[in-house]
């Protein structure tokens, strides 16, 4: 079996989601690209940037910045020798917001990019809907929107990949062990 062109890595923060991710792309043989969402706002954020461009050293990465136009960007960088490693959604999501983008509209465009690519794709993403409702409108809103950013890219890839505690639980293709039934 063809292993798989477009991967979806979730998790929580600090479950380990990109640093699998990373090793995944890394893996692959391919001319490796990372697409990045994050902007550096303050220095905590920084120097979270600065950590993940040292993981990566000079592992020969070619490094791509888009806040904002990820469908676009992914479009112009996934080619057939490639594989891009986009982190992350939920960067992404909160770069969209803040600019008042049209959020489903972004997430049609990002649908219709993946199914276009060349190449393979990672795409790193939180999940944020297993806590408690935020107590706020905008965190509500957030949460809201990024599970259904998460649900939409989810059903455009070939591969989920759970991420909990640094541990990978494969969530599609749906495997035989992972059914339950009553």
């Amino acid at each position: 079996m063809a292993s798989p062109r477009r991967v979806l890595v979730l998790g929580g923060q600090r479950s380990g989601k990109s640093r699998y991710a990373e090793q995944l792309v890394a893996a692959s043989g391919r001319r490796l690209v990372y697409l990045a969402t994050a902007t550096p706002g303050d220095g905590e954020m920084a120097a979270r940037i600065a950590a993940h461009r040292a993981r990566r050293g000079d592992g020969g990465w070619q490094t791509i910045e888009e806040p904002l136009d990820l469908p676009g960007a992914l479009a112009g960088a996934a080619k057939a020798d490639g594989a891009v490693l986009v982190d992350c959604l939920t960067l992404w999501l909160t770069n969209l917001m803040g600019a008042g983008r049209d959020v489903e509209g972004e997430t049609g465009r990002l649908v219709a990019a993946l199914a276009n690519v060349a190449g393979a794709v990672a795409i790193v993403s939180n999940e944020v809907g297993s806590g408690i409702i935020p107590a706020n409108d905008l965190a509500r809103r957030y949460a809201d929107a990024l599970g259904t950013l998460n649900q939409r890219v989810a059903e455009a890839v070939d591969t989920v990949v759970l991420i909990a505690a640094g541990m990978p639980l494969v969530l599609k293709p749906r495997q035989k062990q992972n059914e339950v039934t009553l």
